[in-house]
């Protein structure tokens, strides 16, 4: 929460951001503080997890760097696809921040108003391809009951031309986001209101 003044943001925190104090960006080490301007640059807005998380500055470098390699790398899943999985298992998980966040990310990269909703209630029965439930079944079970998987789960994604590396990808934003999910509940991380109309009308 912010505003750009001057070329600089001022943050404007308030305590339902989270349970843990937030830092004031000019506490910040020069690296994270430029980050942080440069994602309001893009998005209009400071997302609170980037501000909720900087409690912890060397933590927040190692989520984010490995966030940003999970998250916007290229492969066989596309964006859109990496964040169903995150919407679907922050679903099962009850995470109300990745849910509304990664919504709304969702909405944007399908370029569809309804995905996120469907995917975060039940994906067994949203508009999405064979191979996509077939990828968020296997995401699911890795949020879940990891200790479950079996290779009969491998050969089922295999059938829908998902490779090994396409798989390593599945899980481990599955189970990145499993840790997401419960630091966001532990420290009660609210959604920044911006998130909750993102993509909801369809552009011509």
């Amino acid at each position: 929460m912010g505003l750009l003044l001057a070329g600089r943001l001022i943050c404007m925190t308030t305590p339902s951001i989270s349970r843990y104090p937030v830092p004031k960006l000019e506490e910040l080490p020069e690296d994270i503080r430029a980050r942080i301007l440069e994602v309001q640059e893009k998005a209009g807005f400071v997302p609170n997890v980037f501000l909720a998380l900087a409690h912890r500055p060397e933590e927040w470098r190692a989520f984010f760097a490995y966030h940003d390699a999970l998250m916007l790398k290229t492969g066989g899943l596309s964006k859109a696809e990496r964040e169903m999985i995150v919407v679907a298992t922050s679903g099962a998980n009850d995470c109300l921040y990745c849910i509304v966040a990664h919504g709304a990310i969702l909405r944007v990269y399908a370029k569809n108003p309804l995905i996120a909703d469907q995917v975060a209630t039940n994906y067994r029965k949203a508009d999405i391809s064979p191979r996509q439930s077939a990828m968020l079944e296997f995401a699911l079970k890795v949020a879940k009951d990891s200790a479950g998987i079996v290779d009969s789960d491998f050969a089922a994604l295999r059938a829908h031309a998902f490779s090994d590396e396409d798989i390593w990808d599945i899980g481990a934003i599955a189970a990145f986001f499993a840790l997401s999910n419960r630091m966001a509940n532990m420290i009660s991380m609210r959604p920044n209101d911006e998130f909750f109309t993102m993509g909801r009308a369809p552009k011509a």
